[in-house]
């Protein structure tokens, strides 16, 4: 008998190959390469089909209707709420609230089948006991009747609950610690993975049963086990958030059932997550008392607008290479914009170490905070306040010139509403203001700058010099 063939297979991301290597090639981790046996040929045999293919304009949409789960915030990000027969990926950092917020979740929505006659939600755990899982419940509120626990790692005994209890939700934590007698390899391996997720897809679709599946992530911050996992499922979400900041966003990042650039805010604190439909508190920390160095700004996430403040701290350096340090934005895009600064306005930030930050553990990688950034390097160097009621939106480019960005009227609107009184766009933007502001249209970095500095003696009185 000839030698069974085998493949090698990397745990990390799921690259094969025919020969062993020390790193993959694909995701490059060390020592992930496995040996498994080749999975016999497939040869396909044309069978009558058990479901008869139908016009598809006698097919009924009502079983793939969205149904809220009762949190405003994640049905924002599902794009309505939750279709019945979906799968949905919830993959996020270890203790960034996964767990927290799936059990409120199921709190809320089996409240609310409950009130509506629907069957109860089930909540599969395999990373902790039901009386762990009870006592996190006692202290973020999330008891219900209607909400259904069970703890097991076994595949099959999920599969019995889902039967036993039918219920109209299914969120399974997680899907790591799920393991099957039929695939080989250990709990959270590539092919336990696989054919776990197989299989609670399969359930979900035959039953529409909406399902949530939490998925780990690896130190590089993508989401564990093979990358066909992302594929399979309808629905992949990402729960971001800083580890001692108390901010939460909710991003799609792979949605079939709606779009993929909403965000849902969420406050994790002793008492669970709070949702968040108005963050601008945790953006404007301290807006009120205006010092150099600062400069606010409105980002849009998706349709929503959210207001955040740009922070900039400049020291003296005698080192060859100063630092150049940012939290909360691209550094890359944070070295362009300090090389702008000093090309094309004539800034010596070469002298000082530059550190650039957001306020409330916030993250964007939109170009409209461009000219916010600028603004408030100018203002740590200049030792000069920019106004607390003056945003500035714009991007910058190498020319030192601006550039309109998207959503302007959207943004303004949120400004005016946050109280904000003057607005600083690049000149090219084609919007009409708010009664309640003044538009200050600028063309280049330079004018941006002069107008930000001189915007406070315009609007303060006070600190006009006295007349002689």
């Amino acid at each position: 008998m000839g030698r069974a063939k085998v493949h090698y297979v990397c745990e990390e991301c799921g690259w094969d190959t025919t020969k062993w290597v020390g790193q993959c090639p694909e995701c490059g981790a060390w020592g992930t390469i496995t040996e498994m046996a080749a999975p016999p040929p497939v040869h396909a045999a044309a069978l009558p089909p058990v479901t008869p293919a139908e016009p598809i304009s006698q097919i009924s949409p009502d079983d793939a209707t969205a149904r809220s789960c009762g949190l405003s915030e994640v049905d924002r990000v599902l794009g309505g709420g939750i279709v019945p027969g979906a799968v949905i990926l919830l993959a996020g950092e270890p203790g960034v609230g996964k767990s927290t917020l799936l059990l409120d979740l199921a709190a809320t929505a089996a409240r609310r089948a409950e009130r509506e006659g629907r069957a109860p939600v089930l909540y599969l755990t395999g990373e902790e006991s039901a009386a762990q899982v009870r006592i996190r419940a006692d202290r973020i509120g999330a008891i219900s009747d209607h909400l259904h626990l069970a703890a097991l790692t076994d595949l099959d005994a999920a599969l019995a609950q889902i039967a036993a209890v039918a219920p109209s939700l299914v969120i399974v934590d997680s899907v790591q610690t799920l393991y099957t007698a039929s695939a080989s390899g250990s709990p959270g391996s590539i092919t336990q993975v696989r054919a776990v997720t197989n299989a609670l897809i399969e359930a979900a679709k035959s039953r529409h049963l909406p399902t949530i599946v939490v998925g780990h992530v690896t130190k590089d911050g993508n989401i564990a086990g093979p990358r066909t996992l992302e594929h399979l499922v309808d629905v992949v979400c990402m729960f971001e958030g800083e580890r001692h900041a108390s901010l939460r966003l909710l991003r799609a990042v792979k949605n079939r059932y709606g779009a993929t650039d909403e965000v849902g805010c969420f406050a994790l604190g002793d008492r669970g997550t709070t949702q968040l439909p108005d963050p601008s508190g945790l953006f404007l920390e301290g807006a009120d008392a205006a010092v150099p160095g600062t400069c606010l700004t409105i980002t849009v996430e998706g349709r929503r607008p959210m207001p955040l403040q740009m922070q900039a701290l400049l020291t003296p350096t005698n080192l060859t290479n100063p630092r150049r340090t940012a939290v909360g934005i691209s550094p890359s895009r944070t070295s362009m914009l300090l090389a702008v600064l000093q090309g094309r306005v004539g800034l010596p930030v070469d002298r000082f170490d530059v550190y650039i930050s957001t306020v409330g553990g916030a993250k964007t990688s939109e170009p409209a905070v461009d000219l916010a950034v600028v603004l408030a390097v100018a203002s740590a160097h200049a030792d000069r306040i920019i106004p607390a009621t003056t945003i500035a939106c714009g991007e910058v480019g190498l020319n030192g010139q601006l550039r309109s960005v998207t959503a302007m009227s959207r943004r303004l609107s949120e400004a005016a509403r946050l109280g904000f009184t003057t607005a600083i766009i690049p000149a090219h933007s084609d919007v009409r203001a708010p009664d309640s502001m003044r538009i200050v249209p600028v063309g280049s970095v330079r004018d941006a700058i002069t107008a930000a500095l001189t915007r406070q003696e315009m609007d303060d009185p006070a600190e006009q010099p006295p007349a002689r």
